[in-house]
């Protein structure tokens, strides 16, 4: 049976038409706001690793923070930080006077249960570097999130902000996309901000290479309630041609292909990124 498209199978998830093209609603995107300085003190904290500061000439952390307007004093959610690329960013930031909470890969699943070996290790992995650095990092913590089975994401209305880097493709493809919405939505306090960052598909392309449509993502969220007030082309990648054998994983950093082509993926670059900016409005 010949797989759906990466428009059709979310089309049918929540009740929407398939996009044949991006409305022109969103064709306009806002351009990002000046990087405030403290935003660029926490890009130069003593924590972050040399691999991952020579990534920010990709995902551009400084623009896409202020972008989506993220305070010192923030409650601030990450969903899945993985390897911890914005945890080193965004721990130290809200140290003194916010709480960083990282909803981290669940490190010690229940017995029996199948679960990806890598989740396992880098979930271990970030709490125990919240654990090793807590003198420096304040109130971070870290709670288990693993959809569809553990969704909570905290007390209703106690989070300023949300944040999603490269991760909804994961959650569709387990159908678990709206949930992770809707969790996202009853964590924040009205008019918290849900910040979106995530591979960017054309129009039809399968879910399985990693890319989102950037149209079909905004309707999700606007189902569950929120509502778009900005979308930024900071971390947009026009030599990405989105055609790769290994889908997004074939471009830096995960080079699935090894050394073959490897010069060319090099020079494209990482992936082209929609950034989305959404605020929690009471449901009427």
């Amino acid at each position: 049976m010949k797989s759906l498209t990466l428009a059709a199978s979310l089309a049918l998830a929540i009740g929407v038409a398939a996009p044949s093209l991006v409305s022109p609603k969103y064709a306009q995107a806002s351009e990002p706001t000046l990087v405030n300085q403290q935003v660029t003190d926490a890009l130069s904290n003593p924590l972050r690793t040399a691999a991952n500061v020579e990534r920010d000439q990709y995902r551009h952390p400084g623009e896409t923070l202020s972008f989506f307007e993220i305070k010192p004093s923030d409650t601030l959610v990450e969903l899945w930080p993985g390897g911890g690329w914005y945890a080193e960013i965004l721990a130290p930031y809200l140290a003194k006077e916010g709480h960083y909470i990282a909803a981290n890969f669940d490190a010690n699943p229940p017995e029996g249960l199948e679960v990806p070996g890598y989740r396992i290790r880098l979930g271990k992995a970030l709490d125990s570097w919240l654990q090793s650095h807590s003198d420096k990092l304040g109130q971070a913590s870290s709670i288990p999130f693993d959809p569809p089975r553990l969704v909570s994401l905290g007390a209703p209305n106690s989070a300023d902000a949300v944040l999603t880097f490269r991760n909804l493709h994961n959650w569709a493809k387990a159908g678990a996309l709206e949930q992770v919405f809707a969790s996202v939505y009853e964590v924040l306090k009205p008019g918290g901000t849900f910040g979106v960052v995530e591979h960017r598909a054309n129009p039809g392309m399968d879910l399985s290479t990693g890319y989102m449509v950037q149209d079909e993502m905004i309707a999700l969220a606007e189902k569950v309630g929120f509502t778009l007030v900005a979308s930024s082309e900071v971390n947009a990648n026009p030599k990405d041609s989105k055609d790769h054998p290994k889908g997004v994983w074939t471009l830096p950093p995960s080079l699935r292909l090894g050394e073959q082509d490897k010069a060319k993926y090099l020079a494209i670059g990482e992936s082209d990124r929609m950034t989305l900016k959404f605020i929690k409005k009471p449901k009427a």
